[in-house]
């Protein structure tokens, strides 16, 4: 089907695709972007979790982790945020925490916890960029 020289030709296009967009994104894209990968990446951990595909699960579950702390963590203002920022540092530690316990538990409920609650601000964001 694929040969290993077609397979790294389409992973660097792929590769170049997502950079493309990202070169070219304003900031509140990128979060955008961080939010839709943070999403797609915890429905592959429950799915994964539910197959009982462990190392599908870990690295999903590690990704998600990833984009919580070093994206949408890191990309906070706190001096311009105030305590909206706070709060959201707040949520996302929290979040972290549950994806955590849901991987070390096997819990398709813990990760749900924590979708419920980012599902909001994801959609907040979304909406916010569509007045701006």
């Amino acid at each position: 089907m694929y040969t290993s020289m077609n397979r790294s030709a389409a992973n660097a296009y792929r590769q170049v695709g997502v950079q493309s967009v990202v070169d070219g994104a304003s900031p509140h894209t990128l979060i955008q972007l961080l939010f839709d990968a943070l999403e797609a990446s915890l429905n592959a951990a429950k799915g994964a979790m539910q197959r009982g595909e462990i190392e599908e699960k870990g690295r999903q579950i590690g990704k998600s982790v990833r984009i919580l702390e070093e994206g949408l963590k890191a990309s906070l203002n706190m001096e311009q945020g105030g305590e909206i920022s706070q709060n959201l540092v707040s949520l996302y530690d929290y979040c972290i925490t549950q994806i955590t316990l849901a991987n070390l538990r096997n819990d398709v409920a813990l990760l749900e916890t924590a979708q419920n609650l980012l599902t909001p601000v994801a959609q907040g964001w979304r909406e916010m960029g569509q007045t701006v």
